[in-house]
């Protein structure tokens, strides 16, 4: 069957830029499913950081779990149990996430993690330094370390 030249031509033009879509796509999702089981960092959990109403109140009720104060600010507390875990209590003018903390146990291992994330570090007042990044479902991680001198 003959076609007129401008369809023919189109229809040419039309299948090879399918074709190319078509590839391009395809890279992309090979790109994203190679990637998608690549190891971002890791960490082990150190704390998780929840939000509350009244910071003292509940400082004092986790104490009543066995949790100890660890360190308090105006804007946050960090309570500890008898193993280490940590739960960082966040009232409503604190400026820190809800989130999930994992501890690294170097700066080199928070500094490779921060460049992979694309992500700043940032030294804090209590001498751990640590960036925030996107997790599971949206919900936000810290990846968090501790230096050798830290609570001394």
């Amino acid at each position: 069957m003959k076609y007129p030249r401008s369809f023919d031509g189109g229809f040419r033009f039309g299948c090879l830029a399918r074709r190319t879509l078509i590839a391009k796509i395809s890279r992309a999702m090979n790109f994203i499913m190679n990637n998608e089981n690549e190891v971002r960092f890791t960490g082990t959990v150190d704390h998780i950081a929840v939000k509350c109403d009244d910071l003292e109140k509940d400082v004092a009720e986790y104490k009543r779990f066995g949790f100890t104060l660890e360190t308090m600010y105006e804007d946050w507390a960090m309570m500890r149990d008898s193993r280490g875990f940590g739960i960082a209590l966040l009232p409503p003018n604190s400026k820190h996430p809800t989130h999930l903390g994992l501890k690294v146990e170097t700066l080199v291992e928070l500094e490779a993690a921060a460049a992979k994330e694309n992500r700043p570090i940032k030294p804090h007042r209590d001498g751990t330094s640590s960036f925030y990044t996107k997790g599971v479902g949206g919900n936000a991680v810290e990846l968090i370390y501790y230096p050798d001198d830290y609570g001394k």
